[in-house]
């Protein structure tokens, strides 16, 4: 019996419903005399802390002892990438960076301990837009470079138009907040447990502040209540300053954010600007591009670069660029530090491009859909930056596919004509495609191990390097396990993520998770089966090539009731000194990019998509309901069918949050004023189309990944661009349905005055005419 490709549930579904699956904060009772940790916030977005008494915090009750920079054993930064996050900073660089850390015997006793400590703060002027760090020349890093082809064509293209963009951030709001454990074992060591999408950089944080080698370091990811991105790095400070405490007093400490802190001190995704010019011909086709993007990466680094990068890699989506030039600058606000975050700046950049599409196609009075089929890649194409676009053909299949299965033409006409018939109310239809690269594009990431253990009884464990977040991970691992040794799936059990049984481990991020670690434990698995037919043959009287595993049994030349139990090779295979244990690795082979030249093969291959979505608008209100979406996936073959429609259900309404909703603003003290589910506004069941249609291309294995499946993580939420071009689509229809625009997301409110500018620029062209 084969479980690869069937619709298996969550291995966790059972626990998430009935509370029985843990998280890191759900082990608090395992450590007795834990401390609990609570920060000094700054209240400025920009000062120089002058100085720091922390003597009146020791006087509260409660209070074991405050963290300073004094505390340090070895580096007091946890940056990823330059090392430039203090952790007990001279100077704060956003509104309610920790200054130093309380720890206290409850929660309430560190709050309160933190509240009288004495600081003194010189207020510094503070930048918080990407405008304002343009004028003042505050960048992080940049300009970035990708060109192509002959800009000169532009001048002369029949249509020429310039334009800019400005695309909002988006908070996690993962359900479990960031948390993290850490105590001091009994060889002189530290051990945490971390909700984290990387452990081994944990380890390696954990070690640079205390001055440990990694050896002596431990950390585990038991599970996450999601993370989008938003734990690859930032959970480093929160896991450093646990360990730190640990270190110090020699007693366990957590650190758990509150939602509300949670909300204040950590990254988002990053905010862009874009200014553009563009040419096309008289018929939509385009001729040359030049786009300049401004991310607004906050105070420090982190991932700001190689999200800067993807977007530049993404901005052609699945559409070739005959020329081009692209150029990227990460500013440096007094903001908290922006991230990864699902599509990890590749949804940026293909906002971009469909705007320069609809806008040349409204201008030259043609259909969006016919202008962006029309600039479709082609078999034998490459992209900007060198690579062949592989499978392009499946573009045009599933762009075909889902106009025929969502009956997009004759809703198209129907559309027409409830609009020439409602005045107050509009509806507006869109389809629009995606082509994501799959792969880390720093590619020394792209490497996984894993180590699989069998035991006498037949029963397997799997280690490996992913982290399970509630993606489903740990599910297709344990399918892939299961298929590969040939036992029932109850057989095989996924265990939690450690350092110290997979070392050296990639961050579980870039939708590569099933591809790297699935790779890895099905090396392992197939080292296994060798030796296991090996001794299965002697007991079966065959060849060792004539055997196969399947269904918890070894089989010869015959059917299964002739076969034997693999508990039975087993313990024969321990009995004749055979390792039932395996360590399986895997590299993604033939990637490689040069930054410099801007060439290269930065992509293992693509996965594509396309989502029909059609909307309806009130005029008076500017609100809008998502009344259909078709949805036709390239997921190759999948691994686990369930769990890879959860992810394009879930991915496309996380990003309807992030196109229409979610709306981050700080006000002009740099204080973050959409703090909360109250005033951050999250998609919710109203913001389910009332008709979702998913489908998965069929037939459309990839060659040389693990079970011919494909990632399904990130490229799901760029298909909500169809909702805001169908809202874009339903705003036109108030007005001539000549060009428009607006800023991302499309709030009610920012609709509302796109609906009464298109009503006057209509009304325009009616005085005009009748002068």
């Amino acid at each position: 019996m084969s479980f690869a490709g069937k619709p298996v549930p969550h291995e966790s579904a059972r626990g998430h419903v009935t509370g029985d699956a843990l998280y890191t904060d759900d082990l608090l009772l395992r450590f007795p005399r834990l401390l609990h940790a609570w920060p000094v916030l700054s209240p400025y977005a920009h000062a120089l802390v002058k100085s720091l008494d922390v003597s009146p915090a020791l006087t509260q009750p409660g209070v074991a002892t405050v963290l300073t920079a004094a505390d340090v054993p070895g580096e007091g930064d946890t940056g990823s990438s330059r090392h430039d996050e203090p952790l007990f900073p001279t100077e704060a660089m956003y509104h309610q960076q920790p200054i130093a850390w309380v720890l206290g015997e409850t929660l309430e006793d560190a709050r309160l301990g933190a509240e009288r400590v004495r600081v003194e703060y010189e207020p510094l002027p503070a930048i918080l837009t990407i405008e304002d760090a343009i004028s003042a020349g505050s960048f992080l890093s940049g300009p970035f470079r990708l060109a192509d082809g002959d800009m000169s064509v532009i001048e002369s293209s029949p249509l020429l138009f310039d334009g800019e963009l400005m695309i909002g951030g988006q908070e996690h709001f993962y359900l479990e907040t960031h948390c993290a454990i850490a105590w001091r074992d009994e060889t002189g060591g530290v051990a945490a447990h971390s909700s984290t999408q990387h452990p081994a950089e944990a380890q390696e944080v954990i070690s640079r502040v205390l001055g440990l080698p990694r050896h002596k370091i431990t950390v585990e990811c038991l599970r996450m209540g999601g993370a989008f991105g938003g734990k690859e790095v930032q959970s480093n400070p929160w896991v450093a300053i646990a360990a730190l405490g640990a270190w110090k007093t020699g007693r366990p400490v957590r650190v758990r954010l509150t939602r509300a802190l949670d909300f204040a001190l950590t990254g988002k995704r990053h905010p862009f600007l874009a200014r553009y010019s563009a040419g096309f011909d008289d018929h939509g086709r385009l001729e040359g591009v030049r786009i300049s993007y401004y991310s607004d990466g906050g105070w420090s680094l982190d991932l700001s670069e190689p999200i800067l990068w993807r977007a530049l890699f993404h901005t052609d989506n699945t559409y070739r660029l005959p020329a081009v030039e692209l150029t990227g600058s990460i500013c440096r606000t007094h903001k908290t530090s922006q991230t990864a975050f699902r599509g990890f700046g590749g949804p940026q950049g293909m906002l971009v491009i469909e705007e320069i599409l609809d806008q040349a196609a409204r201008r030259l009075s043609l259909r969006p859909d016919v202008v962006r089929e029309r600039n479709f890649y082609r078999e034998g194409d490459r992209t900007h930056y060198g690579q062949i676009v592989k499978d392009a053909g499946r573009i045009h299949t599933i762009w075909r596919k889902v106009k025929q299965s969502s009956e997009f033409d004759a809703r198209r006409k129907e559309i027409d004509r409830f609009n020439e018939n409602s005045p107050h109310r509009k509806r507006g239809l869109a389809i629009t495609p995606v082509k994501f690269g799959i792969s880390f594009t720093a590619t020394f990431f792209n490497q996984a191990g894993a180590l699989v253990l069998i035991y006498r009884d037949g029963s397997v464990q799997v280690n490996h390097g992913g982290t399970e977040m509630g993606q489903g991970l740990h599910t297709k691992i344990q399918q892939i396990a299961a298929d590969s040794l040939g036992v029932p799936l109850e057989a095989v059990r996924v265990m939690p993520t450690r350092t110290d049984k997979i070392p050296n481990t990639s961050a579980t991020a870039a939708s590569a998770g099933t591809d790297l670690n699935g790779a890895a434990v099905a090396d392992a698995c197939r080292q296994l089966c060798v030796r296991l037919a090996a001794v299965a043959a002697g007991l079966l009287g065959c060849d060792a090539s004539a055997v196969r595993f399947s269904n918890g049994l070894a089989l010869g030349n015959g059917d299964e009731s002739e076969g034997i139990p693999i508990a039975r090779v087993c313990e024969a295979a321990y009995r004749q000194q055979v390792p039932l244990f395996a360590q399986g690795y895997y590299r993604t082979p033939d990637i490689h990019f040069d930054p410099k030249a801007g060439r290269g093969k930065p992509f293992h291959y693509f996965a594509y998509a396309a989502a029909v979505s059609e909307v309806e608008i009130d005029g008076f209100t500017g609100d809008y309901r998502l009344l259909r979406t078709d949805i036709l996936e390239d997921v190759g073959e999948s691994v686990s069918p369930v769990v890879d429609r959860g992810q394009v259900e879930g991915g496309f309404i996380q990003g309807v949050g992030w196109l229409t909703l979610e709306e981050l603003v700080w006000n002009s003290q740099g204080h973050l004023a959409t703090a909360g589910a109250s005033t951050y506004k999250l998609p919710s069941w109203s913001e389910v189309p009332d008709v979702f249609n998913v489908g998965f291309l069929e037939r459309a294995a990839e060659p040389g990944v693990v079970m011919g499946s494909k990632a399904v993580g990130e490229p799901p939420l760029m298909l909500a661009i169809s909702v805001r071009e169908a809202i874009r689509d339903a705003v036109a229809a108030f007005g001539d349905g000549g060009p428009l625009t607006f800023a991302s997301p499309a709030t009610p409110e920012r609709v509302f005055f796109a609906v009464q500018a298109a009503r006057a620029a209509r009304e325009s062209v009616r005085e005009t005419i009748k002068r």
